[in-house]
């Protein structure tokens, strides 16, 4: 008796689920009859969402359903969502805690929170639900998918990132994964969240003002782009910052910032600007610093003889491990420029750029951190060394790891007073110990 109740509730609670739907769906198209979408399309998201809920308003007062205030408010947010928003994913994009949502077809949506990620009860009612979504999302960007071009990356007016995938690539149906822009934090921020130690923050401060080339490292999901935000706030206001990035993410608080971004070809396959155009094109830009979001490919090269040429001070990350799989990573990817030069001379050309590499890390609960700060020591075609400025130690069982700060090379200290900086309180110079 109990299984066929739970039965006919679960009938009861599709048919209303589906009965909402199909209202959601007619006052969609009511709200279409009534708008002139070429002049709403002028107007901002916000004015648009404001000018769409005053004319649906009136709609459902004429001939709209009996329902509740709350049924009704209900209603109102549902249609406008899939009218300019994005659905059912409106309410997890408006929620800020959230960093990340990934949807795995009709019914499976993750979310990232806080780190960790956990399913929520959000899904869509049919897959052709999910493709006007996508159609949506991609036609803002003039980008089209189909099976003919199964993948494509766009961004949401808020800055979110989003990245869509779909059959015969994607086996079990429509992916759609959004990034949310990242917050703009400050070393001190990081600090507060125990990301790194203070004395850490005010090393890196220096490093960064000091002018010297500084590599961020990790996995995905590990901060670098925040990391290299918080990095960019040490950079003096006098100074012209170019960013490059594939899709804008960075927040400088600076006046001088010139911003870039790539551009991936149009319909007909026209039109792409690479980031290694990029690159080589802010040479041009009399920049006082190049800020590359992330090298991927043969603009790894690029960006390593900007550094290389009287362009100190740059900044940009990389997938990578380790330290040392991050130097290794920068030399496969500068081989992928049509320029083939020997590895040992794209060595010397990573010797003598990357000064510096910060290491992140993300735990099992989620938390990001600095795992090391190292400098890079080996010059010329020497095979890559590196000594630890600073590293996180992890504590055994319960017990709380503990970041250890190390000694400063002395090439590193002499380039910093050169520049007419003083080294924080209390660090030692010298050997740095294994």
């Amino acid at each position: 008796m109990a299984l066929r109740d739970r039965a006919v509730s679960a009938g009861s609670a599709r048919r209303q689920v589906g009965g909402r739907e199909e209202l959601v769906a007619t006052y969609r198209a009511r709200l279409l009859e009534e708008i002139d979408l070429d002049e709403v399309a002028g107007l901002e998201v916000a004015q648009q969402r404001a000018r769409l809920e005053r004319v649906l308003s009136r709609v459902l007062s004429l001939e709209g359903p009996v329902m509740s205030s709350r049924d009704r408010a209900w209603l109102i947010k549902r249609v406008i969502d899939d009218a300019v928003g994005l659905g059912v994913l409106e309410p997890l994009v408006a929620d800020h805690s959230i960093t990340e949502i990934m949807v795995n077809g009709v019914e499976d949506v993750f979310v990232e929170r806080l780190g960790r990620i956990e399913r929520v009860p959000t899904r869509f009612t049919s897959e052709a639900e999910l493709y006007q979504l996508i159609d949506r999302i991609v036609s803002s960007v003039n980008r089209r998918v189909d099976e003919s071009s199964p993948m494509v990356d766009a961004r949401l007016p808020g800055g979110e990132r989003v990245n869509v995938i779909i059959p015969p690539l994607a086996l079990d149906g429509p992916t759609i994964t959004i990034r949310r822009f990242p917050q703009p934090f400050r070393l001190a921020d990081l600090v507060a969240r125990k990301s790194l130690p203070q004395e850490a923050a005010d090393l890196l401060g220096v490093l960064v003002a000091a002018r010297l080339n500084i590599l961020v490292s990790g996995g995905t999901g590990s901060g670098k782009t925040t990391f290299l935000n918080a990095l960019s706030g040490m950079i003096s206001e006098r100074e012209r910052i170019i960013t490059i990035e594939d899709a804008a993410e960075l927040s400088l608080q600076q006046p001088h910032v010139v911003r870039l971004e790539s551009r991936p070809p149009n319909i007909e396959g026209q039109g792409q600007v690479a980031i290694r155009d990029l690159v080589r094109n802010s040479l041009r830009m009399r920049p006082d610093r190049i800020i590359v979001g992330e090298v991927r490919g043969g603009e790894t090269l690029d960006m390593l003889q900007a550094m290389n040429t009287g362009h100190e001070g740059s900044l940009t990350t990389v997938h990578a491990n380790s330290a040392q799989d991050a130097l290794s990573r920068l030399e496969t990817l500068a081989s992928m420029s049509e320029v083939a030069l020997p590895v040992e001379t794209v060595r010397d050309q990573i010797n003598g750029a990357i000064d510096v590499i910060v290491q992140l890390e993300r735990d099992a609960s989620g938390a990001r951190r600095v795992s090391t700060i190292e400098a890079v020591t080996s010059r010329h075609r020497e095979a890559y060394a590196t000594s630890p400025l600073m590293r996180y130690v992890h504590g055994r069982g319960r017990e709380e790891g503990r970041f250890e700060l190390l000694r400063l090379p002395e090439a590193v200290a002499h380039r910093v007073q050169r520049h007419g900086y003083s080294l924080p309180t209390g660090l030692t110079v010298g050997e740095v110990a294994s």
